[in-house]
């Protein structure tokens, strides 16, 4: 399952603060992503086929990076993270602690911010099959 990873550039100093914003978070209650919301709306649309495996929050001085395990396509990932509340509770949350301002308010601002925020995966080795 591919990985993704996603940068914050963070005031430093606020590790509790950040650490209590993430313990709070609101998890969905499936794993599924029903994709993007520009798709064709149909009674015949396939299931969908992208999954939010797990996520990870990892924060040293000024950098906080989330990776994500996923299956599927990252675009309909970052859709449908846009759309959960839960996420978007939590980058309202962030605003105070950044160093460099995220437009997460609208899905179309949080997944232009999450492509601009994308770490290049350089490698990727599991025992899984």
């Amino acid at each position: 399952m591919p990985f993704a990873a996603i940068q914050y550039d963070i005031k430093p100093g606020f590790e509790k603060e950040l650490a209590e914003i993430f313990g709070s978070f609101k998890r969905v209650g499936s794993s599924s992503v029903q994709g993007r919301p520009d798709a064709a709306p149909g009674a015949d649309a396939p299931a969908p086929t992208t999954r939010i495996l797990s996520t990870a929050v990892f924060l040293r001085d000024a950098t906080m990076v989330r990776f994500i395990e996923y299956e599927g396509d990252l675009q309909e990932v970052a859709w449908h993270m846009a759309a959960q509340p839960g996420v978007q509770e939590v980058e309202a949350k962030l605003k105070p602690y950044l160093s460099k301002p995220r437009d997460t308010g609208t899905p179309e601002g949080f997944v232009a911010t999450f492509n601009r925020s994308l770490l290049p995966c350089l490698t990727q080795i599991s025992v899984r099959g």
